[in-house]
């Protein structure tokens, strides 16, 4: 083989790395089969349906210690070429890491180790937020005090859910053209999920028997498009760092961060999807502290929602483990504790002058930690700005002005401000 440059080295370790993990469909692999759930509805929710690896709806017939080997292998020649301080091989080499504990933590599925991998992938509700003394568990139930006392005093405008799939697909599409002038990021109608929406690659994934509000749209078209579907078409346009265009479940926290970010940014988010999100950060430490599928399942049921939504976020806390309790998934904590390390890095990079840094979440699939370097990586030609990029992002004066009132407000003494408002509240209202 002819002479490498570094940066053909790169590329070339970086395209192993993607190829080793294409087969991993880590949601895919952890959903049980629809039969498992009616088990769980014809016993009246009162009964917790067995788990074994069988009853996943897609088959363990990956060879889990084959893949180990490659991704190894490509560790090895990362530590060959590049050497083991070269800051781009630790980052691919800790991707690698990365996918090997998702390998071991397939094969555990239905067994209580399953969860445990979970926790070193994704987190625990029990974890600070990064440099902070609080947890994540912490913040949750202080926006569930603020939430349950607001939620009975706003209604949700536009969501009244009156589209078809088709209809939904069109109209996405055409905001995506609209905003972006092309269809590389795309909607289209999907037989094979669950949920009624989700990023699948390149495209958004509807539901066919799924009914949408206008609501509904405008969250997908910012949460999965813009971020989830708009990073992973950036992160394919690299040309030198590959490994931008897979998502490690180290990138999950800043992925769904910045997508809750944005909607809220644009002002699309409602109470109501606050609390949901919320609610599923609550159930997952109930899990973790022992909660069954039962338990799980009556907490939601406690806090309103109907029948089918207790089923369907039950069995979402407990994907790929096991019923009895104590081994949730716990990827949603994913949602409130990126939204936190976003802001606070786009604070933070805002407060020493470097604004430049941020639009670079966009860049790909990328942790909120490794911007720093990813920027760097800009500057020698390693890495392509990102060209799916928010208004809100390609141009972050708005951002930067937010930010910085922002930083003044931790300064503010809320129990005055909270009194005097209150006197004012009690008065007249």
């Amino acid at each position: 083989m002819a002479w490498q440059t570094y940066k053909e080295k790169l590329k070339s370790l970086a395209e192993a790395l993607v190829k080793a993990q294409e087969p991993i469909r880590i949601l895919n692999a952890i959903n049980p089969k629809a039969e498992i759930r009616e088990q769980f509805r014809k016993s009246a929710y009162k009964e917790i349906p067995k788990i074994t690896p069988q009853d996943y709806s897609t088959p363990g017939d990956l060879d889990y210690n084959k893949k180990i080997g490659e991704f190894n292998e490509v560790k090895a020649r990362l530590q060959t070429s590049l050497g083991p301080e070269d800051p781009y091989g630790v980052l691919m080499g800790q991707i690698a890491d990365q996918y090997i504990l998702v390998l071991e933590m397939l094969k555990a599925r239905g067994t209580r180790e399953f969860s445990s991998f979970s926790k070193r992938l994704y987190g625990s509700t029990s974890d600070h937020l990064v440099s902070d003394k609080n947890t994540v568990l912490q913040m949750s139930l202080l926006l569930y005090k603020i939430l349950s006392g607001i939620k009975n005093t706003l209604t949700v405008p536009h969501n009244e859910k009156t589209m078809s799939a088709a209809e939904a697909v069109e109209n996405l599409n055409q905001r995506f053209i609209s905003t972006y002038g092309d269809r590389r990021i795309e909607a289209v109608i999907s037989d094979g999920i669950i949920s009624d929406a989700a990023a699948g690659g390149d495209k958004i994934k509807l539901r066919r028997d799924a009914v949408f509000s206008k609501r509904d749209l405008d969250i997908f078209e910012v949460h999965e498009g813009w971020v989830h579907v708009g990073t992973t078409i950036n992160g394919r346009l690299q040309t030198v760092a590959k490994w931008l265009s897979i998502g490690p479940p180290r990138c999950t926290s800043t992925q769904e961060g910045l997508a809750v970010l944005m909607e809220i940014f644009t002002f699309r988010t409602s109470v109501m999807r606050a609390q949901v999100i919320n609610d599923r950060i609550i159930a997952v430490s109930k899990a973790e502290d022992g909660a069954n599928l039962i338990d799980v399942f009556e907490y939601f049921r406690t806090e309103g929602y109907t029948e089918e939504d207790c089923i369907k976020n039950a069995f979402r806390v407990f994907r790929g483990g096991d019923f009895s309790g104590g081994t949730p998934f716990t990827k949603d904590i994913s949602y409130c504790k990126g939204f936190v390390e976003n802001y606070n890095f786009m604070r933070t990079a805002i407060r020493a002058n470097k604004p430049f840094l941020i639009p670079f979440l966009f860049s790909g699939k990328v942790h909120v930690d490794d911007v720093p370097l990813i920027y760097k990586a800009f500057k020698e030609g390693i890495v392509m700005p990102p060209v799916y990029l928010p208004q809100q992002f390609a141009d972050i004066n708005g951002i930067a002005v937010w930010m910085s009132f922002s930083s003044f407000f931790n300064k503010v003494d809320l129990k005055n401000v909270q009194a005097h408002y209150n006197k004012l509240f009690s008065q007249y209202t």
